[in-house]
């Protein structure tokens, strides 16, 4: 079983894509945009308080999240990447395209 998780992002008109490697607890950010890049790099480096939902949508408590600690704080991270940095997770897109094609 593979520890590396993929998601696409996208920057303006960049796309560009992060993999997250589980084991190493490690982030690469791929995107041809260095303001981009930088800032998500920031931001996963970082701890960040989280308001996360419980029993209902208003019942809501602020939690530590390291992102790179495991799978789920880097996803519940990228949940709040747009609004701290201008980058989009482009959750539905299909990372593998993005790949082999990282343009619109």
């Amino acid at each position: 079983m593979s520890d590396m998780y993929s998601v696409a992002i996208s920057y303006g008109d960049v796309l560009g894509w992060i993999d997250y490697d589980a084991a190493a607890r490690a982030a690469t950010v791929n995107l041809a945009d260095e303001k981009g890049r930088a800032a998500v790099e920031d931001f996963l480096a970082a701890a960040h308080e989280v308001e996360v939902p419980h029993e209902t949508l208003m019942d809501f408590t602020k939690e530590p999240v390291t992102p790179l600690a495991d799978k789920e704080s880097f996803t519940l991270a990228l949940t709040r990447l747009w609004n701290e940095t201008g980058v989009q997770v482009d959750w539905s897109r299909p990372v593998d395209y993005v790949k082999e094609h990282p343009h619109y």
